[in-house]
């Protein structure tokens, strides 16, 4: 019960719900091919993966029209779990291959023709202009600005799952960048926090 109701505080419908379990077995098959995630009981990467990463959906809801794009979208987190509950368009940005051919046979495993995989660089991907940016556990904020800046339509935003580090990323960002910040509290984590970002523009040279 405490597992329905975490996931209804979401904002799923039943047929996402099951969508997102079908996501998480087959996960778990290619887990055992290739390293995805960590190895841990299903109930453990349910809490830890899928609902860590469908928190960022209710953070999408005002970002203009356009695409999803997931830097480093690895295992398809959170990119994979947002296009199942949003229904964007989404691109998953992916250089190794065995997780790229991953994310392709759950891409259409899942009937999620609203999904597409790139498997090459960050710097070489040229998706179209993103209304939503994310990336987890993949590198420094001063390392994903220069990429958002980039891939950002005007108007998008940048959803950046961060732990402890958080404040102290964005202190180092501040002689490079100026941006428009949002802090918002992980509900899976007490320790995480969620960088909301907008108009993220490199600092002007001093005169």
């Amino acid at each position: 019960m405490k597992q329905e109701l975490e996931v209804e505080a979401f904002g799923v419908s039943r047929e996402t719900e099951q969508r997102l379990r079908d996501y998480l077995a087959l996960l778990r098959r290619w887990n055992t091919r290739i390293n995805l995630v960590a190895d841990a009981p299903e109930e453990a990467q349910w809490q830890r993966h899928v609902l860590d990463c469908l928190q960022l959906a209710p953070l999408t809801q005002d970002a203009p029209d356009g695409p999803i794009v997931d830097l480093g979208a690895g295992a398809g987190l959170p990119g994979l779990i947002l296009a199942i509950a949003s229904g964007r368009e989404t691109h998953l940005i992916e250089s190794d291959r065995r997780k790229a051919a991953f994310l392709t046979d759950a891409a259409a495993q899942l009937h999620l023709p609203h999904v597409r995989v790139h498997a090459t660089r960050i710097e070489a991907a040229t998706p179209p202009p993103a209304a939503i940016l994310t990336a987890r556990a993949l590198a420094p904020l001063t390392a994903l600005l220069p990429h958002a800046h980039r891939l950002l339509a005007p108007n998008g935003i940048a959803l950046f799952p961060k732990g402890r580090t958080a404040e102290d990323e964005l202190t180092a960002t501040a002689p490079a960048w100026t941006m428009c910040v949002e802090r918002v509290p992980s509900r899976t984590d007490s320790s995480a926090t969620i960088l909301r970002l907008r108009e993220i523009r490199p600092a002007r040279a001093p005169a």
